[in-house]
Order: C-alpha cells, then sequence, then structure tokens
C-alpha cells in the first residue's frame, strides 16, 4: 500500500482540496504540518493512485512538495484508531459509528469516511464549544424550510455544525458547501443523527452566490473565504456569526472585517496556534 501526499500552501488549502477531491473521490487525508502548509494525502496501490503530473496540477502554485511513503498493510485498522471520540464534558460528543456512546447529553454520529473528519479538528471543535453556549432563538419556524431559516452552516464539511445546530435547537439549518462530496456525507450523516427534515443541503459558491439571512452562521473556513464574505454580508441579517478555520494570528483582521459589517466580537476562543469567533448584531445589544 502507498501513501501519496501533496503540500501546499494553507492559504490555498481549500481550493487544492476541491480539485483533489475531482481526482480522489473515496478520499483525502488533511494533515497540518505547520501554520503555512496542509498536506493531502491518498492511500492506495500503484495503479489506483492518482498520476503525479494529475496531482501536481490540482496543486498548482500553491504546491509545496509531493512526496510517497510505503504503508503497513494493515493501514485502514490503525486509520480507525486515528479517528477519536471529540468529547465536550457532559454536554456533546461526536463520534465515528464504531466508537460507543460516551454517556453527554449529545450523542453525533459522524462518518469520517468522505475525507471531512469525524470533527475532532481544534477548528471544529471551537465552533461546537461556542454553539453550546449560543441561547436558542425565540421564533420558531411556523411551515417549511423556506423562508425561514434558523441556522447556517457555511462550508458543511461532514455535516457536524449543521447537526450538532439541529440537535440543540437552531433548525431549520441551511448546510452549504462547494464541494458535492461534502453535500453528499451531510445528508448520510443528517439521517444517520435523524435530523434529515431539519437540515436543507445543497452545493453552493460563496464566492459568487449571497448568504442567505439567518439568525445564526456558522462558518467554519479559511481566512481568504471569510474575508471575501466579509465584503459581501452588508445588509444581510444575521445575530450571530461563529467564524473559525483561523490561525491565533488571523483572528484579527477577520474579527475587523466582519466587524465593518456592524457585528461586535463578543468572545474568542483559542487552542494551540487556532482560534475562533462569536460575533452579534449590534441590533441584539444587551
Amino acid at each position: 500500500m502507498l501513501r501519496l501526499a501533496v503540500r501546499v500552501r494553507r492559504a490555498d488549502a481549500e481550493l487544492v482540496l476541491a480539485e483533489l477531491l475531482e481526482l480522489a473521490p473515496s478520499g483525502v487525508e488533511e494533515v497540518d504540518i505547520d501554520t503555512e502548509t496542509v498536506e493531502y494525502a491518498v492511500y492506495g496501490s500503484a495503479g489506483e493512485l492518482p498520476e503525479l503530473p494529475a496531482l501536481q496540477a490540482a496543486a498548482g502554485d500553491a504546491l509545496v512538495e509531493v512526496r510517497s511513503t510505503e504503508v503497513a498493510d494493515d493501514w485502514a485498522d490503525r486509520w480507525r484508531e486515528f479517528h477519536k471520540p471529540l468529547v465536550l464534558g457532559d454536554r456533546l460528543a461526536v463520534r465515528p459509528p464504531w466508537e460507543p456512546e460516551q454517556g453527554t447529553a449529545l450523542d453525533l454520529v459522524i462518518d469520517p469516511g468522505q475525507a471531512f473528519g469525524t470533527g475532532a479538528h481544534a477548528t471544529t471543535r471551537l465552533c461546537l464549544e461556542l454553539l453550546l453556549d449560543l441561547e436558542i432563538p425565540d421564533v420558531r419556524p411556523g411551515g417549511p424550510l423556506a423562508p425561514f431559516i434558523g441556522a447556517i452552516d457555511l462550508g458543511c464539511g461532514s455535516g457536524v455544525l449543521a447537526i450538532a445546530a439541529a440537535k440543540l435547537g437552531h433548525g431549520p439549518v441551511l448546510a452549504l458547501d462547494y464541494d458535492q462530496l461534502a453535500v453528499d456525507a451531510t445528508i448520510e450523516n443528517a439521517a444517520v443523527n435523524g435530523v434529515s427534515e431539519l437540515i436543507e443541503t445543497r452545493r453552493f459558491d460563496l464566492r459568487n452566490e449571497p448568504v442567505p439571512a439567518a439568525p445564526l452562521v456558522l462558518a467554519n473556513l479559511l481566512r481568504p473565504l471569510l474575508l471575501a464574505w466579509s465584503t459581501t454580508m452588508a445588509g444581510t441579517a444575521h445575530r450571530w456569526i461563529i467564524a473559525s478555520g483561523l490561525l491565533e494570528d488571523e483572528a484579527d483582521v477577520v474579527a475587523q472585517a466582519i466587524g465593518a459589517n456592524g457585528y461586535r466580537e463578543r468572545r474568542r476562543l483559542i487552542s494551540g496556534e487556532w482560534a475562533a469567533l462569536a460575533l452579534e448584531s449590534p441590533d441584539h445589544d444587551r
């Protein structure tokens, strides 16, 4: 078994990942190398892996390095061992389907098989911590999902944040992602967790489509996408924005960019080199 890895600049990582998933739709492993570099890896036999020129083309100018290594035949079992439950006290657990319940008030089952993980990454964990401390909105939907949206998961990945928001009472939730694999994974995980009726999921291009109005937006995105969104959000009604996917030294810039639209930073969480922000519309000052 071979592991073929491509290292790219973090600033361009999300765009590269979208290209790589076209070459390896069964999944891509993501590893944080340092503050500037992300590694994406695929596994398989020599005939199953993407060709080197195709990988280099997918990475484009963001390419730092390509490397190939042999892995043990039991890599699939060791891959399972890598995905451990995320447990936030007694309030919430996110676990892969082969792990038992953790005795928490909320239990989320997320299959990491589509390359987006189970929510254990620091950025997702920080978003969940901020989400758990938000009050449930006092508006309730009176009919189908449209036109009312309780929360938006912007860049839904495997659907962790959308599912958590639905279970916490913030639904209906609109889960959006540019990657069709993420859309499919979120639909599947919503069904497993019994919240399909509360979550609408569709493909979405943040750079070319406006984000709909919603009381809560969960945006676990990279800095360039958050900054791009901040230039188009003026006049859109959100009460809360939880933004993550940020290195600690990027948080001030993103807080200022979103703040230019009238939002005030209410809380900031740091974990290692990562940061997450909770920003509130001034229309709801208390």
